[in-house]
């Protein structure tokens, strides 16, 4: 029986891939690095320290990854304090769901950010467990970051379901043993052979709906 959804935050609730996408490329450019097009892809699911070690070692950031982590979430958190950019439907189908559901989120954002955005968007109260890649051993496509979510939530990965709109959110979920809904990610389509590994795939999160959610099981 289905106990728990766990979200993913950024291209599931947040419309924000692309805003990460010009903040690091905007640092990038500040400090006179090359950007590339598929900069952004690439760091998709990577945890923090990831991503900042792919910016110091891949796009050539001077500063430590320390720093470019730093510099980048408050540049994010400065974007978010402008406008959260909610997906539409997203907060309604939070609430929906926690009618029924324990409820988790599984991102690949730094806490700060996964705090802000839940306390921004009215919604923190509703979840019972939030996890960040930057808490677990490995980001996203590893399963660390849902399993470390299902512990908190207290059940069986496979009694929870993902909600994931990447293809490495999608494996990464999948890996762990959750049934996985797709909701494609516009900016960044997932790939056939990640959607492949999905339950279930939607077009947007206003379709998710308790019903469906149990029928997974």
């Amino acid at each position: 029986m289905i106990e728990a959804v766990v979200f993913d935050l950024d291209g599931v609730l947040l419309d924000s891939e692309q805003v990460w996408d010009e903040v690091r490329e905007e640092l990038a450019r500040e400090r006179g690095r090359r950007w590339h097009a598929g900069a952004q892809a690439e760091m998709m699911g990577m945890s923090s320290p990831e991503w900042s070690r792919y910016m110091h070692d891949v796009i050539g950031l001077e500063e430590s990854p320390e720093e470019i982590n730093d510099e980048v979430v408050r540049r994010m958190l400065d974007r978010y304090s402008t406008r959260l950019p909610l997906i539409d439907g997203a907060v309604d189908a939070v609430r929906r769901l926690a009618t029924t559901f324990q409820l988790g989120v599984a991102s690949s954002s730094n806490r700060p950010l996964i705090d802000e955005a839940l306390r921004a968007a009215g919604l923190e109260g509703l979840f019972a467990a939030t996890v960040s890649s930057e808490e677990v051993a490995r980001g996203k496509p590893a399963p660390d970051v849902y399993l470390e979510a299902a512990r908190r939530l207290g059940v069986p990965p496979e009694d929870a379901v993902a909600i994931e709109d990447s293809a490495n959110g999608i494996r990464s979920a999948h890996a762990a043993g959750m049934p996985v809904v797709a909701v494609p990610n516009r900016h960044y389509p997932p790939d056939p052979d990640a959607l492949a590994l999905a339950a279930a795939r939607l077009e947007s999160p206003a379709d998710l709906t308790p019903e469906l959610v149990a029928g997974l099981r």
